[in-house]
């Protein structure tokens, strides 16, 4: 579990949300970033943002957390999930069979959250093949295949009664939340908007404290012609248009409120420049594969968490690519980068 601990400053900014009826719910999860934030609006409808992972741990959680607001899980008349991991979406089907909430989503995310299984199953097929290409040995991608296997039970399909488009509006008794659509993180990542208040949910495209990986992962535009994705370059396309919006409160996923977006955001940019020049660096020596500078890098870790840490680095490694810096040589099964 994380080992991160709010601050007075949290505090603050958690009560400042509460005085507008916004009370943040933490729920445990088994991931290492530790409780996702689900968020209570209360409002008519009474609205929850991300429900948690599929776990007895988690709903227990969620349904203690609704109860000291005075309501219970068949209270909750719609429910938001901001995307497609399962530390956020995996109870929505609890949501969809006991109570009488309308599950809402993105609108391209829809079809995945019906199907989560099939989905989710074929993101770890994709998951295991990027890890061969890029260097990781076959009894460490099988391994981390099984594993993947048991961690899917975190999640479940549901029904989808609403679908939101990118720049449709969630109309509420007393604000209205703007959609939009900020993929990179993950391709469904979805923000709220309430521009009235100058808050933000963020779900996991911007946290505090930490920052958002842009995972590899299969886009969910149906025209995808099965290129692989550059996610990071997308994630941070999606980061200025966010830096740009008139926000003072943003509520994330994980971690505390962020108050300063566009600076966090500025920060953020400037980490990813960081990393990619080091990882240019790394390849002064000669081609070498992403399971490699993930490994000189980050030693086991890049073993244990072979796609986050090959996410990590192929994103960068694009960055490179982009900017003429880098080539990659795809002439045999297992990939290799080389500097220009």
């Amino acid at each position: 579990m994380s080992a991160w601990t709010s601050t007075a400053e949290d505090t603050t900014n958690l009560e400042r949300a509460a005085a507008e009826g916004i009370h943040c719910l933490p729920v445990p999860t088994p991931f290492g970033i530790g409780d996702v934030n689900c968020y209570l609006v209360e409002d008519d409808p009474l609205t929850l943002v991300d429900c948690g992972p599929n776990s007895g741990t988690a709903l227990l959680a969620l349904e203690r957390g609704l109860a000291a607001r005075g309501h219970a899980i068949e209270d909750v008349e719609l429910l938001v999930v901001t995307h497609q991991h399962i530390d956020h979406c995996g109870l929505a089907h609890v949501f969809a069979a006991r109570g009488h909430a309308e599950v809402a989503c993105l609108d391209l995310f829809a079809p995945v959250l019906e199907d989560l299984d099939r989905h989710a199953a074929r993101d770890d097929d994709d998951a295991q093949l990027l890890m061969q290409r890029h260097g990781v040995e076959d009894h460490v991608s099988e391994a981390l295949r099984s594993v993947a296997d048991v961690v899917r039970g975190y999640g479940a399909p549901s029904r989808v009664d609403r679908r939101l488009h990118d720049g449709s509006v969630l109309e509420l008794r007393d604000r209205t939340l703007s959609v939009h659509h900020r993929p990179g993180h993950s391709p469904s990542d979805t923000i709220l908007h309430d521009a009235e208040r100058k808050l933000m949910f963020s779900g996991d495209h911007l946290l505090g404290g930490v920052s958002s990986n842009a995972l590899i992962s299969r886009p969910l535009d149906p025209a995808w012609d099965r290129t692989r994705p550059r996610t990071l370059v997308e994630y941070r396309a999606s980061l200025t248009k966010t830096a740009a919006m008139d926000v003072e409160l943003v509520l994330g996923g994980h971690r505390g409120p962020v108050t300063d977006h566009a600076a966090l955001i500025g920060k953020r940019m400037a980490s990813h420049e960081r990393r990619a020049q080091d990882f240019h660096d790394k390849l002064a020596g000669g081609p070498l594969t992403a399971h490699e500078i993930a490994t000189a890098t980050w030693g086991s870790v890049a073993i244990t968490q072979a796609f986050l840490t090959l996410s990590e680095v192929i994103g960068h490694l694009d960055l490179l690519a982009a900017e003429g810096a880098v080539v990659e040589d795809r002439s045999e099964h297992v990939i290799r980068f080389a500097r220009t």
